[in-house]
């Protein structure tokens, strides 16, 4: 897996590369927590359209991140390719709490609107 992560403001991107799973989330769980702690303000878009498959641990990290984005009163938008990943937050009913967007200019462009 390769994360890419850089500054944009009003938001940190992160372009993710490869298998979200067991072996690939510790390294995207480390990229969000370094983009966490130096966000100001906290809006994070994760660019998951490169992530041909995701398990249960890659799905933990994404849950985990949105609470603590959530609690810190940020936002976070995933930008999704149709198939894996937006089958798998449909089945799992997590599409219901996740901002989800086609396109990364799309989810800035719904960032930059809430600023």
């Amino acid at each position: 897996m390769v994360v890419r992560s850089w500054r944009e403001d009003p938001c940190t991107l992160l372009h993710v590369v490869g298998d979200l799973d067991v072996a690939g989330a510790p390294r995207l769980r480390a990229e969000l927590d370094q983009a966490i702690a130096s966000a100001d303000p906290l809006n994070l878009i994760v660019d998951l359209t490169e992530v041909p498959f995701c398990d249960s641990v890659g799905l933990g990290v994404l849950v985990a991140t949105l609470n603590h984005v959530q609690q810190a009163h940020g936002r976070m938008i995933l930008v999704l390719a149709p198939g894996m990943i937006s089958h798998l937050l449909t089945i799992t009913n997590l599409d219901r709490h996740f901002t989800t967007s086609d396109s990364v200019s799309e989810a800035r462009a719904a960032l930059d609107a809430a600023a």
